[in-house]
């Protein structure tokens, strides 16, 4: 029994009767979805106005006389067939099913069915009941979305490809052969190489011998590789007119301010002659850039050269030149901060002593294994994907 007071409350409620809508004859005919029952086989026993108007049928066009699927284009009604009836069968229900309806006049409907089996009960068959929301505006939006995508993949191919491209024009397609040494080079683009890097290296005859270089410009992308251009034929003019490699640096440096980029970067450069007994020797300078590392029988082990200054940075840079000789089994690394910087799983980087025990690991090797071992190991410590382009350049005196 209501207490006195939840009496008075009731009292005071406004009338719901007409408020509320309770001809559910109406609502089910004029339902915001289409509704329809089918006997397990498919065929139609009952549809609202909503989804007559939607099939673009009369009630006596379908009732009785036509399957569900029937109203469903080939593709779908396979689908329905080997998909939809036995899940529905399984589970007893499927959700947001997308089907399209087909019409008289031959257009299309896209729809998202929802579909529930009632069992039979009282000496009535089971019967699935099936709702379904036009979906036309969603359809052309997943469609839009996918071309947009698809569009998106096409434009990504494509910078992937001139990112390859361009980044292909920065080191030699092959190598020439220098007398007394075996000589290799690899790059290997950071992550996934969609982005050109700003690493390059380069090995030219010259009326002195043989001019190497090797460097890093700061940063990637169009703008990087404008500079990364810049230096490696730069380095390769000047080192074909002037046989000191810190001459050739500074000629690089000069042609960096003219440009007026706010892009430095690290070179390593070269000349390679052979002495009166024919072996090879170097006249090396550095700037700013990692020195070479030297594994060797005769000589000490370890990084060769004297450090200088970034170029594209100062007016007069200092540059220094170190003499190395080369005996047979001697390896003379250069390579790029992708190699040392290189960061595994946890944080730890690759770093120089690793750098060391792989090129001894590696010692009995030709120069393109040497390389190719090493460019593996760091590639393999940070899991697949770089951080940081690598480059890498080899000498070997054979035994």
């Amino acid at each position: 029994m209501a207490q006195p007071d939840e009496a008075a409350t009731r009292m005071h409620e406004p009338p719901l009767t007409g408020a509320v809508e309770d001809d559910f004859g109406d609502l089910y005919e004029h339902a915001p979805f289409g509704y329809l029952s089918t006997l397990t086989d498919g065929t139609i026993v009952r549809a609202n106005a909503t989804f007559l108007t939607m099939a673009g049928r009369t009630r006596a066009d379908l009732v009785g006389r036509v399957r569900f699927p029937a109203l469903l284009p080939v593709g779908d009604r396979i689908f329905y067939d080997t998909h939809f009836a036995p899940l529905l069968a399984m589970q007893g229900e499927v959700r947001e099913i997308a089907v399209e309806l087909r019409r008289p006049d031959g257009t299309r409907l896209p729809v998202l069915v929802n579909a529930v089996v009632k069992p039979a009960a009282e000496g009535r068959p089971a019967v699935i009941r099936l709702s379904a929301v036009a979906a036309a505006d969603r359809r052309r939006y997943e469609r839009e979305l996918l071309r947009e995508r698809q569009r998106a993949e096409r434009s990504e191919a494509e910078a992937r490809h001139l990112a390859q491209i361009l980044q292909a024009s920065f080191v030699p397609a092959a190598l020439p052969a220098v007398p007394g040494l075996d000589v290799a080079g690899v790059y290997r683009p950071a992550g996934s190489g969609d982005e050109v890097g700003g690493d390059f290296y380069d090995l030219f005859e010259t009326a002195h011998g043989w001019g190497m270089s090797l460097g890093d410009v700061c940063g990637k992308g169009a703008r990087a590789a404008v500079v990364t251009s810049l230096a490696r034929y730069t380095l390769r003019a000047a080192g074909i007119r002037d046989a000191r490699p810190a001459e050739v640096l500074s000629l690089l440096n000069q042609a960096l301010l003219r440009e007026r980029t706010d892009r430095f970067l690290t070179a390593a450069y070269a000349r390679i002659h052979h002495d009166g007994a024919g072996r090879p020797r170097l006249k090396l300078s550095l700037g700013g850039h990692p020195p070479p590392v030297r594994i060797s029988r005769e000589h000490p082990s370890g990084a060769v050269g004297r450090p200088g200054d970034l170029l594209g940075v100062f007016d007069d840079p200092k540059l220094r030149e170190t003499e190395v000789e080369l005996s047979p089994g001697d390896v003379l690394l250069f390579y790029t901060d992708g190699i040392t910087e290189g960061r595994g799983a946890d944080g730890v980087m690759f770093g120089e002593e690793r750098l060391r025990r792989s090129l001894e690991a590696a010692r009995g090797a030709d120069a393109q294994g040497v390389a190719e071992h090493l460019v593996d190991e760091v590639v393999d410590f940070q899991s697949g994907l770089p951080i940081d382009d690598i480059a890498v350049l080899v000498l070997r005196v054979p035994d």
